[in-house]
């Protein structure tokens, strides 16, 4: 594990929060993929500060299995940490920083892989995803997947290594981002009712949102693999108003949807809208111009795979682990497998313990598990 460790090092020292530009962690892993005789091929994002890659060692012939995984990590602003969050520290059986596991450790474990299979005579392909701006939405992947065909060629199944104690993960929601705007009328608060106000468009707005998720948890589709096993509904952010004294004209609000495989996306989106021409209506007799405006600027699909699927009984052979479990978060699995990649999700550490927290860490073992595993994948690819 030496050597996982010190790739690990190196990734935690590069501060990939999402709102930085992550070429040059990409510029490290591509340099050492490329060392090592992978053919690689970087995907920009569409204005080039970021970048994702695709990389395969081994025959042209064979499909292989693909290791994915995103270069970005979540903000240490605000939270209190006792130890560097991008300098990795060890204590007891432990190492800390920010995306040891979310998911620099799975990152790491697969670069050491790559370096143990550049040494071998391989009869399927190892391939490898590395993708950016996952924490803000599954953005880059969903800019890159298109690629995947014409670069590396889609594998026979994919492991998606976000942290699951190196569980199977054959499940999670998907998801959906919207903003709603509210458009009413400025005037003198003296004269309030007279005039629209956006924020009681908003407040109407909300109150049927709440009895959706009050709809959904009492008579909504169920899966109780889940924690909350009923799709949700739930708004984030709400602005508007510029003074005390004025009656807001604009209110916007974002929220979201994590559904169910059970439950259309479509679906839940037009209820939303239905809510919005519904709280909008009453407000038009004394403002037609009075409305909600839906817009969705953010999307990924949730997964849902057969237990008796066959890449499932394949890596939790890898994996060493038995009963498969379904995930509360979102992962770019979910668009993988939506391109026909059969993938589960499958890598070190807790999301629930770690995940996004201040000092964020994770344990030696569970990298230690993660390199046998990577062991496992190496014999099913080798000549």
């Amino acid at each position: 594990m030496t050597q996982t460790l010190d790739i690990l090092e190196r990734l935690v020292g590069f501060n990939s929060v999402s709102e930085n530009s992550n070429l040059d962690i990409v510029d490290y892993i591509e340099d050492f993929l490329r060392a090592r005789g992978f053919s690689v091929h970087r995907v920009p994002s569409p204005n080039g500060e970021k970048a994702g890659l695709f990389a395969v060692l081994g025959p042209q012939e064979g499909t292989g299995i693909m290791l994915s995984a995103h270069t970005d990590v979540v903000p240490v602003l605000g939270q209190a940490w006792t130890t560097d969050p991008f300098r990795l520290t060890c204590k007891n059986d432990r190492v800390f920083g920010r995306g040891t596991t979310d998911m620099k450790g799975f990152v790491a474990s697969v670069m050491a892989l790559a370096d143990r299979a550049s040494g071998v005579k391989l009869r399927e392909p190892l391939k490898i995803a590395l993708s950016y701006d996952e924490e803000v939405g599954c953005v880059g992947i969903q800019h890159m997947i298109g690629q995947l065909p014409k670069t590396i060629g889609s594998p026979r199944m994919c492991i998606v290594g976000e942290p699951t104690q190196m569980q199977v993960a054959v499940g999670h929601k998907g998801k959906a981002a919207l903003r709603a705007t509210c458009v009413g009328q400025s005037g003198h608060s003296a004269l309030a009712p007279q005039f629209v106000n956006a924020l009681h468009l908003a407040g109407d707005f909300m109150a049927g949102v709440r009895a959706l998720q009050v709809e959904l948890a009492t008579s909504g589709s169920r899966d109780t693999a889940y924690d909350v096993p009923y799709s949700t509904v739930h708004v984030g952010e709400l602005h508007g108003g510029i003074a005390l004294n004025v009656v807001p004209n604009r209110a916007v609000l974002t929220l979201e949807y994590r559904h169910l495989a059970t439950d259309s996306a479509d679906d839940m989106l037009a209820k939303i809208e239905a809510i919005a021409n519904i709280s909008a209506a009453p407000f038009r007799q004394q403002f037609p111009e009075a409305l909600i405006d839906i817009e969705q600027y953010n999307a990924y699909p949730g997964l849902d795979v057969s237990a008796e699927a066959e890449v499932v009984s394949v890596v939790q052979g890898f994996s060493q682990s038995r009963a498969p479990i379904k995930v509360a978060f979102g992962t770019e699995a979910g668009v993988f497998d939506q391109l026909g990649v059969p993938s589960v999700v499958c890598g070190p550490g807790s999301m629930e313990e770690q995940g996004h927290k201040p000092d964020e860490s994770i344990e030696l073992r569970e990298l230690l598990a993660c390199d046998a595993m990577m062991d496992r994948v190496l014999d099913e690819l080798k000549a």
